[in-house]
């Protein structure tokens, strides 16, 4: 009887140990330090120290490109070229259907590297007499207020 309970009670204890041998390893593999995270997280850091107006016209209107951050894209030609300029995925209607091909904009925002290259975050869109917010200071982007 007593080496029935003593063999109960080691099996339990190397179950528990076993347990939690197993969460003390598996608890470090999902950590990674800034230096070691994938390129794409770099979209999401927005620098306003460094961030760049751009005039120029419409080239292209475009939805989610893959490579990029997911959302509607410009590809505005400018003095510098063309530049793929990201205004996201909350344009309200009117803006949507504002914005065609030649249409003449400014676009106020910092570059970020996508997978397949650099891209605009744009911050604020200015076309004919409109500004419109598309990211906030922080470049989180922004929703349009429902009316």
């Amino acid at each position: 009887m007593r080496s029935t309970r003593k063999r109960t009670f080691s099996l339990a204890l190397l179950g528990l140990l076993s347990g939690a041998l197993c969460l003390l390893f598996a608890v470090p593999s999902g950590a990674q330090t800034a230096e070691a995270r994938p390129a794409h997280n770099a979209l999401r850091v927005y620098d306003t120290a460094h961030e760049v107006t751009i005039n120029g016209n419409v080239e292209k209107v475009l939805g989610s490109r893959s490579g990029g951050p997911a959302g509607m894209h410009l590809l505005v030609s400018g003095a510098h070229g063309t530049v793929d300029a990201h205004v996201g995925p909350y344009l309200s209607k009117s803006a949507k259907a504002a914005l065609h091909n030649g249409l003449p904009v400014q676009l106020v925002g910092a570059m970020a590297t996508a997978r397949d290259g650099q891209v605009l975050l744009v911050r604020q869109l200015i076309y004919g007499g409109q500004t419109v917010n598309v990211r906030n200071s922080s470049g989180f982007l922004l929703r349009p207020q429902s009316s």
